[in-house]
């Protein structure tokens, strides 16, 4: 006698990330007033809204305010109903801290526009005391999963297997911050990173010459890193682990000077992908008081695109031109880049 285990049903699951800009403004929005976030989702359309400061009794009960989830599905569903689970919980786009309890809610949608119930995510004054909020914003990671029925076929069918969105960035960010298995030290400006030298060589053609060549700090455990602040090395770490700056979602000019100095590591140490974020980065960010550094580290590091963007700006008109001239920015540009200079009077002539 054959015993087989046949399969009737799987499970589609869809994972996104979602951010709030402007916490602090969403405590003056209307109870009912929600942020919405479309989905195309497993052949259906799903609608995510987000209340940032509903009232406690449609949040559960407690005091004050929630932030509260709720999921829309605004398709026909193929066979009568459709059965779903949503899951929410804040996170840390750094990596640095655990994950927040995961609310859930399930729910049987059987017609189109049919929401779910509101769950609270977290309460309006926990969330602002708590290290989820920087800079004025906070993430949710949300899922909804879908449990399907496979058709009928006598044949095995092909099951869609969920694959769960990637985490590495995440594991080697808690790598580095608990410096397990760390065989080198970085001494810059007088603070001490510890690192790991088999990753940053496989990120960077210069760590891999330094380490697993012939320079002297192939046998090393201690590197003194000159002429570079330690808030600029730390950034540069953390890209190395998990290729994103997370210091980049916020705005200022702190900002502005972070993305200038990691420009000039990265095309230090080969990081071709940072090098082309802190490009775009200093683009978006160009004013009168921006623009010549800008302009300078653009010649100085062969960023053809922010350059173009800067000359534009400077010669835009005369009150800019001469706001810019005069700058202390410009003055770095004058005596580190002279030959730009040429360039930036052939430019204005040409306009004029």
């Amino acid at each position: 006698m054959e015993n087989a285990c046949i399969t009737f049903t799987s499970v589609a699951r869809s994972v996104r990330m979602l951010k709030i800009d402007g916490f602090s403004l969403t405590e003056s929005m209307d109870h009912d007033s929600c942020v919405r976030s479309r989905w195309a989702f497993d052949g259906y359309d799903w609608e995510v809204r987000v209340y940032p400061a509903l009232a406690c009794s449609a949040a559960g009960g407690g005091t004050g305010p929630y932030v509260v989830l709720e999921v829309a599905f605004l398709s026909k569903p193929r066979r009568g109903s459709v059965r779903a689970a949503i899951g929410c919980r804040l996170v840390d786009p750094r990596g640095i801290l655990k994950p927040s309890n995961e609310i859930s809610i399930s729910k049987v949608f059987s017609r189109p526009q049919e929401s779910s119930s509101k769950a609270a995510v977290v309460g309006r004054r926990a969330l602002a005391a708590s290290a989820f909020l920087r800079g004025d914003s906070f993430t949710m990671e949300c899922t909804i999963e879908v449990l399907k029925e496979l058709p009928d076929t006598p044949t095995d069918p092909v099951e869609e297997v969920p694959v769960p969105s990637s985490n590495l960035g995440l594991h080697l960010a808690e790598l580095l911050q608990s410096e397990a298995g760390a065989d080198v030290t970085f001494l810059v400006s007088g603070e001490s990173f510890a690192a790991h030298k088999s990753i940053l060589a496989a990120r960077s053609p210069v760590f891999m010459a330094q380490f697993f060549g012939d320079m002297k700090e192939k046998c090393s455990h201690r590197v003194e890193i000159e002429d570079m602040e330690a808030v600029v090395f730390k950034a540069l770490l953390h890209f190395i682990y998990t290729d994103t700056v997370v210091e980049f979602d916020e705005k200022g000019e702190e900002v502005t000077m972070l993305a200038q100095h990691l420009l000039a590591a990265a095309d230090r140490y080969g990081l071709d992908r940072l090098k082309v974020i802190c490009e775009g980065k200093l683009s978006d960010g160009i004013n009168v008081d921006t623009a010549a550094t800008s302009l300078a580290l653009a010649e100085q590091h062969d960023c053809p695109r922010l350059k173009a963007k800067c000359v534009r700006f400077i010669i835009r008109n005369r009150e800019v031109l001469d706001a810019v001239l005069a700058t202390e920015g410009y003055k770095y540009l004058a005596a580190s880049c002279p030959s730009v200079l040429a360039d930036l009077l052939k430019s204005s002539l040409r306009v004029g």
